[in-house]
C-alpha cells in the first residue's frame, strides 16, 4: 500500500473515532496542551541560543543590548497575545507586522555588532 494513502487512512480512522465517540472537547483540550508545549519548546530553544551567545551580547554597548532584549520581549509578548486571542484578519496582520519589526530590530543590532569595518 502507498505510504501516503496509508497515512491518510490512519488520519481518517482517528477522525471517525473522535466523531463517533463524541470526543471533540478532549481533542480541543489536547490541542491547547500541544500548543502550550510547542511554545515551551520554542522558549527552551531560544534560551539555549541565548546561553551560547550571552558572552557576546554582554560585550555590546548598553543601547544595543536594550534594543536586542526589548525586541525579544516584544516578540514574546506578540506570540503570547496571539495564542490567547482568536485570530482574525486584522489581528493576523498586526501579529505579522510586530513580529517583522522585532525580528528586523534584532537582526539589525546583531549585524551592527558583528560588522568589523
Amino acid at each position: 500500500m502507498n505510504p501516503t494513502l496509508r497515512g491518510f487512512l490512519i488520519i481518517a480512522a482517528i477522525a471517525v473515532v473522535i466523531v463517533v465517540l463524541h470526543q471533540e472537547a478532549t481533542l480541543a483540550a489536547l490541542f491547547w496542551v500541544a500548543r502550550i508545549a510547542f511554545l515551551l519548546a520554542i522558549a527552551f530553544f531560544l534560551f539555549l541560543l541565548w546561553r551560547d551567545h550571552k558572552s557576546d551580547i554582554a560585550a555590546w554597548p548598553d543601547r544595543a543590548k536594550w534594543v536586542f532584549y526589548g525586541a525579544a520581549a516584544m516578540i514574546a509578548a506578540d506570540v503570547l497575545v496571539l495564542t490567547l486571542i482568536n485570530e482574525s484578519g486584522l489581528d493576523a496582520v498586526a501579529f505579522v507586522l510586530v513580529l517583522a519589526a522585532g525580528v528586523f530590530s534584532m537582526w539589525r543590532v546583531w549585524r551592527d555588532q558583528h560588522t568589523y569595518v
